[in-house]
């Protein structure tokens, strides 16, 4: 690819939705080479499924094939053993050998739903991490100073705080930087959390006397509640494994300020369709029309077309029947933690106090876009529209912001 137009257009697809590239000049260079570059991903196998915050980087990755590359979908199967540091504020727990083999099993089932498997390279970082022994992991940590090491944000708080740090944790990221020499990396994507770790990859390329690789960095993707990045273990995930009908709900309850973040990192659509999107709900079109096309996207994606459709078949018959067709519109405004169920009732007009809102939901009589409320303690995001329901005959179309 020498022509400075096709660079321009790789970059633009490279980029889009990206955090950060280091350094967009090196990156240019390599694609001006005109080789195929190799790209590499790292995932340890610490949960048995994949989510949609995963996607992200791996979307990307399909990008680099479809622009023709080689893509390393790399499964780390010995750094596991240690556990990433990364974003923590306490020592990460190791899986077993066990726990590793099994969730590994998974993993390139589940990303060559995005990944075109016919053109991914899978490796295992225990291939070369083994064989390293005690001298070769000696001589690999005599590489990087303790002082550079504490350059990482989560390392120096930790310190400063007199938490406990092991030592071994020191070694993740000197072997996740390991990984790239060993594979010869032109470019490694990661979350923007990774970038400690990705930094390492460079340096020791360089140590190693390679070429180093150019940084992609992702951003992560907050999940179902707006606030946590998407994590299984916070239970606020959009697994690609959900059946059809439950991935479209999760989808339709993220609220609409939180609709474009998902759309900007997961849609394929291109951009023109996505700000006329936006241009359109500024004018007045309702943002839950474009929550749905979306929603019917990732569903096609990951099951298929007939699939979403018969997923907002089930949702507009489970959250839409029986609903008024001109609702109340109510607009309540709540502070940065949002509000109450039994204020919102109280505030929509819906029962006349919270105590009445307590004892209605108690006896089943509350819902919320179709399902039945039983948390007194319920909170509603700021940002989000929901379709509230008291007994059979009071309804409003209620917006917190």
């Amino acid at each position: 690819m020498t022509d400075s137009a096709e660079i321009d257009a790789a970059l633009a697809i490279i980029k889009r939705g990206a955090d950060e590239l280091i350094v967009d000049a090196e990156m240019r260079k390599k694609l001006a080479s005109g080789r195929k570059l190799r790209i590499k991903f790292g995932l340890d196998p610490t949960a048995p499924d994949l989510h949609l915050g995963h996607t992200v980087v791996l979307n990307k990755m399909r990008q680099f094939q479809e622009l023709g590359h080689t893509v390393i979908y790399l499964i780390g199967d010995f750094t596991s053993m240690i556990g990433d540091p990364s974003g923590r504020n306490t020592t990460r727990p190791p899986l077993t050998r066990e726990q590793i083999d099994a969730n590994a099993k998974t993993y390139f089932a589940q990303a060559s739903l995005v990944l075109d498997a016919t053109r991914t390279e899978i490796r295992y970082n225990s291939e070369w991490c083994d064989p390293l022994g005690a001298r070769g992991m000696i001589q690999l940590a005599s590489r990087w100073t303790v002082a550079r090491m504490l350059e990482r944000d989560d390392f120096t708080k930790r310190f400063q705080g007199n938490v406990p740090i092991s030592v071994h944790e020191f070694l993740y990221p000197l072997i996740q930087g390991y990984d790239s020499v060993a594979l010869k990396a032109d470019v490694e994507l990661g979350g923007t959390d990774q970038k400690f770790n990705l930094l390492v990859g460079r340096e020791l390329q360089k140590q190693y006397g390679q070429e180093p690789q150019c940084i992609l960095t992702m951003p992560l993707l907050e999940g179902l509640d707006g606030v946590e990045k998407m994590s299984k273990s916070k239970n606020n995930y959009v697994g690609i494994t959900d059946v059809p009908s439950e991935m479209f709900g999760k989808l339709m309850s993220i609220s609409d300020d939180m609709m474009w973040r998902y759309i900007e990192l997961l849609s394929f659509q291109p951009l023109e369709i996505v700000t006329g999107w936006k241009k359109e709900t500024t004018g007045g079109r309702n943002p839950r029309d474009i929550k749905v096309a979306f929603a019917q996207e990732i569903v096609g994606r990951f099951h298929s077309r007939p699939a979403a459709e018969a997923a907002l078949q089930d949702f507009e018959s489970r959250h839409h029947g029986g609903t008024p067709e001109d609702l109340p519109e109510v607009t309540l405004t709540a502070g940065d933690a949002g509000i109450g169920i039994t204020q919102l009732l109280k505030q929509a007009g819906l029962t006349p106090s919270t105590s009445e809102a307590h004892r209605m939901i108690e006896q089943g009589g509350v819902r919320l876009d179709g399902e039945k409320v039983t948390d007194k303690a319920l909170t509603i995001a700021r940002g989000k529209t929901v379709v509230a329901q008291v007994g059979k005959r009071k309804f409003a179309r209620v917006t917190v912001q």
